[in-house]
């Protein structure tokens, strides 16, 4: 007796996409839409000329506005090196960054009075300064928040800023 092997033949399954396209129908407009969300802030800076190739030996620097920042303070200097005004920590141990800004509008405006433009401020910190700190400042140095025609804006203050590191502070420093 011979047996006959039957082969049976497979046959091919269909691919059955129905979940995977409901997925994509949901998924991508939603990423899309989180896209426009999910900016990224970049500040624009940068740093301090050493020397500049075109002045001349008998032309007077320019004047620069800074900011120390300080563990326990704030220094505003202007022109550079000549202390202006120092901001102490609030009793809460915070920079106190309202103050810092309302310092800088009051400086600008009597630049501007005596007909000096001036949009550029170095910021000067501490090799241990927090980054938070440090973004914090530039933030307030940059903007200020103004009302005009009955709606808040932010209004530039010293947009051009460079970084560097914080002259090392004499002991007996007013």
């Amino acid at each position: 007796m011979r047996f006959i092997k039957r082969r049976h033949q497979k046959e091919e399954a269909d691919l059955d996409i129905t979940s995977f396209m409901n997925l994509m129908i949901i998924l991508v407009p939603v990423l899309l839409i989180s896209m426009v969300l999910a900016r990224t802030a970049v500040l624009d800076l940068r740093l301090p000329d050493l020397a500049d190739p075109n002045s001349t030996p008998d032309q007077e620097p320019p004047k620069q506005l800074e900011v120390v920042v300080r563990a326990d303070f704030l220094d505003v200097n202007y022109p550079a090196g000549v202390h202006l005004k120092r901001l102490e920590k609030t009793p809460e141990g915070q920079h106190d960054y309202q103050l810092l800004s309302r310092v800088l509008q009051e400086v600008k405006r009597q630049l501007e009075d005596q007909g000096i433009e001036k949009d550029d401020i170095f910021v000067l910190a501490e090799p241990d300064t927090d980054y938070q700190t440090l973004v914090t400042v530039m933030d307030t140095v940059r903007s200020f928040k103004a009302v005009v025609v009955a709606s808040v804006v932010d209004a530039a203050l010293f947009p051009v800023i460079s970084l560097g590191d914080a002259p090392v502070e004499a002991e007996a420093q007013p």
